[in-house]
């Protein structure tokens, strides 16, 4: 084993003294000493990481000047809305409202006694029922209709998985009757 000096790499292709010394100890200390072929990589190294740098600090201007002019995150703002997109995320959002609600108040149900308010039916229903009829149907619409979505929406999907529907044409002829049906049994379901 023999050490590794600047003496080794006369010119060193203008690579500074300081940075050759630098790199040569830090190859030194990790022990990779001896070797034609290690010589060869840490010149390469320092080589390649001052002319990165150099590239670097030209380029750093122009590269700001291009990220000033370029438009942030286009993908969803340059795409036309299509209804089996808006269908796909109101399912989703739809089971998360009727499902949310039943947990937290089936957890508030069975720990009614732990926190005493009572949450059995005929205090439930006394309280609606004392509600007034405009905001009867605004809550009951606000019940019905992600149920009505959901439901209808999920028969479609099992008519697609029985492989009915599943041309362009069917899948929005059945996604407006889906909408169109959910909306009116909503709205019938809130005015009962």
């Amino acid at each position: 084993m023999f050490g590794v000096g600047v003496q080794d790499f006369p010119g060193a292709l203008g690579v500074t003294e300081t940075v050759m010394n630098t790199t040569l100890l830090k190859v030194g200390r990790s022990g990779f000493q001896g070797t034609g072929l290690v010589h060869r990589q840490v010149l390469g190294a320092a080589v390649i990481a001052r002319g990165n740098a150099a590239a670097a600090a030209n380029g750093s201007d122009m590269l700001q000047k291009q990220r000033a002019r370029r438009p942030t995150s286009p993908h969803l703002a340059i795409y036309k809305r299509q209804l089996t997109a808006v269908m796909s995320a109101l399912n989703r959002i739809t089971g998360v409202a009727l499902s949310g609600p039943l947990y937290l108040f089936a957890i508030a149900y069975l720990t009614q006694k732990l926190h005493g308010i009572p949450l059995d039916s005929a205090t439930i229903a006394s309280a609606f029922g004392s509600l007034p009829t405009g905001v009867k149907a605004v809550c009951k619409t606000l019940v019905a209709l992600p149920f009505t979505f959901h439901s209808f929406n999920g028969v479609r999907h099992l008519f697609w998985d029985l492989g009915y529907g599943l041309s362009l044409k069917g899948v929005y002829a059945t996604g407006y009757t889906v909408l169109g049906v959910s909306t009116a049994t909503a709205l019938a379901l809130a005015f009962i």
